[in-house]
């Protein structure tokens, strides 16, 4: 029972064949695979980037909008605020203007017994002093 194995050295040459071939397969489905996998990178990293600037832009423009209105909303107050100042100051100036008036007529035809020039200098310091303020207010609006 004793029997020698015999090889076949016809069949050998063979196997080498088809390992060779099976090898490029591999090879080519390996590198076809690495190389889907690179276009699929780069598409994610366009259309990441394509949507980077999309978004960006959408941001700007409504920045955009919301600064024009507050631009606006704020001119408009800055210009209330103007006309409010300058009305009262032009009411104010009236009114120093009659206490001048009244001031002199007083001191014209005060005798040297009757004083009521001092509450006519108080009122006229108050006046002034609301006068210096709104002025004072005016200025920062400049």
């Amino acid at each position: 029972m004793n029997m020698p194995i015999e090889t076949n050295t016809a069949t050998f040459p063979r196997t080498t064949k088809t390992t060779k071939v099976k090898r490029k397969t591999y090879l080519y489905l390996f590198m076809g695979w690495a190389l889907l996998i690179a276009i699929g990178v780069a598409a994610a990293m366009l259309y990441t980037e394509h949507l980077r600037q999309k978004i960006a832009a959408d941001i700007a423009q409504q920045t955009q909008q919301q600064l024009t209105v507050i631009q606006e909303d704020y001119q408009k107050q800055v210009s209330q605020l103007k006309e409010s100042v300058t009305t009262d100051m032009k009411a104010l100036q009236t009114k120093v203007d009659s206490l001048n008036e009244l001031l002199a007529f007083t001191k014209d035809s005060a005798n040297s017994k009757t004083d009521n020039s001092n509450q006519l200098y108080t009122q006229l310091a108050d006046v002034k002093k609301k006068l210096e303020e709104l002025q004072k207010n005016l200025d920062v609006l400049k």
